[in-house]
């Protein structure tokens, strides 16, 4: 049986999140195996859906449909090849934030302890930084800082003393490499809860995703017409606290700023008051939705 490429996570929730009108303009900023894209362009008529993925396999999922536009580029850069195609404001955008299942199957794409292989964890292929990279070139300080703040790993610090140690005696190449250099830090009650951890912080490094979600949400805001909606599924908490805080307050720091007349500076207001989550029927069909959470904001 041919393997899935992804499955789309909360897909009825997020797509009717987006209010959709027939004749409007939408972004899939991440569109992977266009499961959210074809439910999208299903109900358009003569309106337009762009799709951004950065990932060449990504790339071959591309519909042939006059209404779809592939762009394959990475989603910080949305606002710049929407006014390629002369395109100033949009009735929708929708961001699901996980990796795709596609590329965690991938053994060498590297993103999952559960294989062998290069400790690569570049979504675009054509980036020149990857994850065996920064284990082997930074310092011990910058180390440390990629592990506590996105892996929350606790024993960071000894984690890092590991590694310095590991790559004086040879680079670090492969997951066997990196998962033996930190074999003494890993708990075998909890190794893949911990290793989930520290392979979620090496990714995010490596891709530079919160600076890239961040710079997203500060153009979604300002592409989106008024009534426009922006639906975003997070999967850790890291991404989760930055969209929560940027729609309740228009920053990233959930300071709530005030104007003259006393109303919060923030252009987006939350539609859901309560996150969205999968259910359990969901959850059991497709077990990586589990940690997902959907937040759906309108531009007023």
């Amino acid at each position: 049986m041919e393997q899935v490429y992804h499955i789309p996570v909360l897909l009825n929730e997020s797509v009717e999140g987006l209010n959709i009108r027939k004749d409007g303009d939408y972004v899939d900023v991440t569109f992977g195996g266009g499961g959210h894209s074809r439910h999208i362009l299903n109900q358009l008529s003569t309106g337009r859906l762009f799709a951004f993925d950065q990932d060449e396999d990504a790339a071959a999922n591309a519909f042939d449909d006059s209404r779809f536009y592939f762009i394959r580029h990475n989603f910080r850069y949305i606002r710049h090849f929407l006014r390629y195609y002369q395109v100033e404001q949009v009735d929708g955008i929708l961001a699901d934030l996980g990796v795709s299942s596609h590329d965690f199957d991938v053994a060498e794409r590297g993103f999952s302890f559960r294989f062998t292989g290069n400790l690569d964890m570049r979504m675009n292929r054509n980036a020149s930084k990857t994850a065996a990279d920064i284990i082997n070139e930074y310092d011990e300080e910058k180390l440390v800082r990629v592990f506590r703040e996105y892996g929350e790993v606790e024993n960071a610090r000894r984690l890092v003393k590991q590694l310095m140690a590991a790559r004086q005696v040879r680079p670090i190449r492969t997951i066997d490499q990196f998962k033996e250099a930190i074999s003494p830090c890993v708990s075998r009650k909890n190794e893949s809860k911990y290793l989930a951890k520290v392979f979620q912080a090496l990714r995010i490094e490596t891709n530079g995703e919160l600076d890239v979600l961040k710079e997203f949400l500060e153009q979604s805001a300002r592409l989106l017409k008024p009534g426009g909606r922006l639906v975003v599924i997070t999967y850790h908490s890291l991404e989760d606290r930055l969209v929560k805080n940027f729609i309740r307050t228009g920053n990233f720091e959930g300071k709530q700023e005030k104007d003259f007349y006393g109303n919060v500076s923030s252009s987006l207001v939350a539609v859901n008051r309560k996150v969205i989550i999968p259910g359990e029927e969901e959850i059991e069909r497709n077990p990586r939705a589990r940690s997902a959470k959907l937040r759906i904001a309108e531009k007023v």
